[in-house]
């Protein structure tokens, strides 16, 4: 079934739910969960997206984000922060 279109609203106050890799508790040691909190307050600075909420469980995470006015803030956070976790871990794990 394809995607729902997006619209972007600039301004607006998005619930951003993001799950690991087939549903895996990849994210189950709290060195995992830092280093992800770690990469989304570098993301917030670098783009300067506003975090108001989050939380981080062991295969997903939620987060409540507003832009600051920019359309490729929030992707381009996310594809950080995304990656930059799956990176690591792989490496790490050797996968």
């Amino acid at each position: 079934m394809p995607r729902a279109k997006r619209f972007y609203i600039p301004g607006c106050v998005w619930h951003i739910s993001h799950r690991c890799h087939k549903k895996e508790f990849l994210l189950k040691f709290a060195r995992d969960r830092n280093r992800w909190l770690d990469l989304l307050f570098r993301a917030k600075q670098k783009y300067g997206l506003e975090v108001l909420n989050y939380i981080v469980t062991s295969n997903h995470i939620h987060l409540l984000v507003s832009d600051n006015g920019n359309r490729d803030t929030i992707p381009k956070s996310m594809q950080v922060i995304a990656g930059q976790t799956a990176q690591e871990y792989n490496i790490r794990k050797k996968r």
